[in-house]
């Protein structure tokens, strides 16, 4: 039997019933899979359908999932400070991680779009966070909720359940600390500090198909025949910009991956051959891909699955594949070096929300070996681990929501698009919610779409160019007090009469074409006559008569 998909997690996989407080109580079993108590007693075999885990303990004593019935609109019974105290220690304990759980799950209500929780809204009865987390995060908290404390597998599964969760809480918040306008450039200078070079989604693509094609049944080339062939094949399909370094570089990447086989000769170039189980695009790529991924961690990037897709194929369609690529690349030492650039990026900023204070859960949370034959430990460490998993999600969800009330304009404005927000989503339509919550670029009820038409509206029409003037405004330049002109009442004096200035020596250059007409020299504006030693000729100091005055650019432009 197919195993279910993660988003269904409030219905029962073999019957494909909503899980309910009477007949269809959810049960969750050693192996993560939740199953209710119905079809558990319908089973042939004492074994889970979906991976034939064999079910050691009797159905009757398993424990209820409290923390997917309280989704579904089951108010959960809390237990008092009296009954608390008259626990055993390992009662206490289970008692405790189940709190924590059922406190994480409640995350997940904008996901469930259980019966008292509106889909997508977000009520302070802890369920805060389900619309803020990635679907990383949904996914991974899932598999929390769905662990089995009771058996030893159970909480070894819990546990690691735990430290994957934690591991994606810390992605997340230096995914927060990125500065995502230089991301793709950060990216790609890593990339060619390696020698190697991304040419672009589809020419990438070719390029890698054509060395396929190269090397083919086997096919042994030397690396200089390689790439001038690829660079011919992309020159024929009218790829100009494609050169032979270029090439080279993609060669260089896929060298770095080990995808070739490499035949040394004493005085000829090597000869390069794929590798047997890279003879198909599909496993060449996704070594090709994995391969950008470790250069980009070890520079220090986190990018999300994805801006991975868009960066890498041009599209959101690779998320699950570029999210798979990114799990197999982490190691043991991941998680302790993420800490360590997260420390780093909280110093940079300051800490202004004392996420510091969350370091001491981290590191609780890295030292659980993620190896499934990890021996299993006490009740002690496994409750540690579900509170420090609580605490981290928590510290998260609260960064979230504090960044986006102060920059609310960031997150409340989408880009402009003609799509956005057009029709009806198709998950609240079937199911009541919608995973993306409050990201999806669907519209979740009528007046939220026409909303959005109103908006698409006016900023088509555009906004009315304003005509008040740039810059800061005017300032008069303050006077000192000996400035001032004291008002006497009295008319201003009249301007000074010009006199008859003496008369000048014959200068044959002075001489005047025509006789003046009387009176018409007198309205003219008078212009100051050239200085001293202009044009090599010693004029006078004084205004020479307005008949006598050499004509200039003005004087020729008002005639």
């Amino acid at each position: 039997m197919q195993a279910p998909q993660w988003t269904e997690f409030l219905q029962c996989p073999i019957c494909l019933q909503a899980f309910s407080e009477t007949a269809r109580l959810p049960i969750s079993l050693a192996c993560g899979h939740t199953v209710c108590k119905s079809c558990l007693h319908s089973l042939q075999r004492k074994q889970c359908q979906f991976c034939s885990s064999p079910i050691h303990t009797e159905i009757d004593k398993l424990p209820v999932n409290d923390a997917i019935l309280q989704l579904t609109g089951v108010s959960i019974k809390r237990l008092t400070v009296d009954e608390l105290d008259a626990l055993e220690p390992d009662e206490r304990a289970l008692h405790d991680a189940k709190a924590a759980i059922e406190n994480l799950a409640l995350l997940l209500k904008p996901l469930s779009g259980g019966a008292t929780v509106a889909a997508g809204s977000n009520h302070s009865g802890g369920g805060s966070g389900g619309g803020l987390l990635s679907r990383p995060m949904q996914r991974k908290l899932v598999t929390l909720v769905n662990c089995q404390l009771v058996e030893a597998e159970g909480r070894a599964r819990a546990q690691r359940a735990a430290r994957s969760l934690g591991e994606r809480t810390v992605t997340e918040l230096l995914l927060q600390h990125q500065n995502q306008q230089q991301l793709s450039s950060n990216l790609w200078a890593a990339v060619r500090q390696r020698g190697c070079q991304f040419l672009g989604p589809a020419l990438q693509e070719e390029c890698l198909r054509l060395i396929l094609l190269a090397l083919k049944d086997g096919e042994q080339l030397a690396r200089k025949t390689l790439v001038m062939f690829v660079v011919q094949k992309l020159q024929e399909k009218q790829y100009q910009q494609a050169s032979k370094t270029s090439v080279g570089h993609v060669v260089q990447l896929l060298y770095r991956a080990s995808c070739f086989k490499v035949t040394k000769r004493d005085d000829d170039s090597s000869l390069m051959e794929l590798k047997e189980e890279f003879r198909t695009i599909e496993p060449l790529r996704r070594e090709h891909d994995a391969q950008i991924v470790q250069i980009a961690m070890e520079a220090g990037l986190r990018i999300a699955p994805d801006q991975w897709s868009s960066l890498l194929y041009g599209d959101t369609v690779h998320k699950s594949h570029m999210q798979s690529i990114i799990d197999k690349s982490q190691t043991n030492d991941s998680f302790s070096h993420s800490i360590d650039e997260l420390v780093i990026a909280l110093t940079r900023s300051g800490d202004p929300h004392h996420l510091g204070d969350l370091r001491q859960h981290f590191e609780f949370l890295s030292q659980i070996s993620p190896s499934i034959d990890s021996p299993v430990t006490d009740w002690e460490k496994t409750t540690k681990a579900m509170e420090a998993a609580e605490a981290v999600v928590n510290g998260l969800v609260k960064f979230i929501q504090a960044r986006q009330n102060s920059r609310p304009q960031e997150y409340a404005q989408q880009p402009f698009n003609n799509r956005y927000k057009t029709s009806m989503c198709k998950d609240m339509q079937q199911k009541g919610a919608c995973p993306r919550g409050p990201c999806c670029t669907f519209a979740h009820s009528e007046d939220e779409m026409e909303r959005h038409r109103r908006r698409r509206s006016s900023q088509q029409k555009g906004p009315i160019p304003s005509i008040a003037p740039s810059g800061p405004p005017f300032q008069p330049t303050p006077m000192h007090p000996s400035q001032f002109v004291p008002y006497t009442g009295q008319p201003p004096p009249p301007p000074p009469q010009h006199t008859q200035p003496p008369q000048m020596t014959a200068n044959p250059f002075f001489a005047p074409p025509h006789q003046p007409v009387p009176g018409f020299y007198d309205q003219r504006p008078l212009i100051r006559p050239m200085s001293q030693g202009s044009m090599g000729t010693n004029f006078p100091m004084h205004p020479a008569p307005p008949h006598q005055q050499p004509y200039t650019s003005l004087q020729i432009g008002r005639a």
